[in-house]
């Protein structure tokens, strides 16, 4: 009876082991950066105070790697902000060759002059969608090459497909397919309170209301402390949301895990919050089996590349 209740505790706690599910992996830059995209000139709009910020990095059909970034403090007017683009042979190569001026805002499309703002590019069903803001909504482009890119149009000839009012500028999106539902996840600062939201959609066309899936904890809940948010599904149910606060020499982007993609912590870090990077505006990339983490140059007068691993806490 002994060695059967010993065999029994043992069965126990096997089960328990093995069904229980493993802690988070920690995103741990692996050096040196690489810089892929400098300070670009843009003849007339070119300004020495100008900056690259957020920007996207895909494949596109032909096999070279495309960049496209936010150019703010241009010289284009408005909100001094445009697309410019760069591309490249190979993903570890550095220095990008410069393709000029991507795209300009399009007031007669109701996007707001010289706010574009956030490129965010997917591949999908033979073709590629680029999520971008309007500096007041959400807004996509497509394109079959991965290089030329059109608007999509609503009904009424404009560009918006959702916001979270007028005023608090909604922008910075990223979207990720999950279990066959589209999540969108974006920031905006209804009340100068920035937080990280999500809506899901079947098509891309058709969103439904939004969630604020992160917000407050640690980060704070200032205008711009739920920047660039980009979210990974790691492995089937695992999801992590980097998110940013502060660009500059003293860059940081908060880290999360969560088992629910809605829900990464709303004014509570507890079970939620790994830590942080000392990044600005970070994208990850999975390619040939390695991942790799794209970020904006302290200078914020260009963008780097470094290799990623996912460490395991066990």
């Amino acid at each position: 009876m002994k060695r059967a209740s010993c065999y029994g505790a043992l069965v126990a706690l096997l089960c328990a082991d093995f069904g229980s599910a493993a802690p988070p992996r920690q995103p741990t830059i692996q050096g040196p950066w690489w810089t892929v995209a400098g300070d670009p000139d843009l003849g007339a709009y070119t300004s020495p105070g100008q900056q690259p910020v957020d920007f996207a990095i895909w494949q596109a059909a032909d096999g070279t790697w495309q960049l496209w970034s936010c150019v703010r403090k241009t010289e284009c007017g408005g909100n001094t902000r445009l697309f410019h683009r760069w591309e490249g042979r190979s993903l570890t190569d550095a220095d990008w060759r410069p393709m000029g001026v991507a795209l300009e805002a399009s007031h007669e499309h109701g996007e707001t002059p010289g706010g574009l703002q956030a490129p965010h590019v997917v591949k999908h069903g033979g073709g590629y969608l680029m999520f971008y803001g309007t500096w007041e909504s959400i807004a996509i482009a497509t394109s079959e090459d991965g290089k030329n890119f059109t608007r999509r149009l609503t009904p009424a000839g404009t560009v918006g497909l959702f916001s979270e009012g007028l005023g608090y500028n909604t922008r910075d999106p990223m979207a990720l397919l999950i279990g066959g539902r589209w999540h969108c996840y974006y920031t905006a600062y209804p009340d100068r309170e920035g937080a990280v939201f999500c809506r899901t959609s079947s098509d891309t066309r058709d969103w439904g209301a939004s969630r604020r899936v992160a917000f407050g904890g640690a980060a704070g809940t200032n205008a711009y402390s739920a920047e660039c948010p980009f979210v990974v599904e790691l492995s089937p149910g695992e999801f992590y949301l980097f998110r940013t606060q502060r660009y500059g020499v003293e860059a940081i982007s908060r880290v999360y895990h969560s088992r629910d993609p809605l829900d990464f912590g709303v004014a509570e870090d507890a079970g939620h919050l790994l830590g942080s990077l000392a990044v600005a505006a970070p994208e990850l990339i999975e390619h040939e089996g390695r991942w790799y983490i794209a970020s904006l140059l302290p200078s914020l007068k260009g963008i780097r590349i470094a290799r990623l691993e996912w460490v395991s806490q066990r």
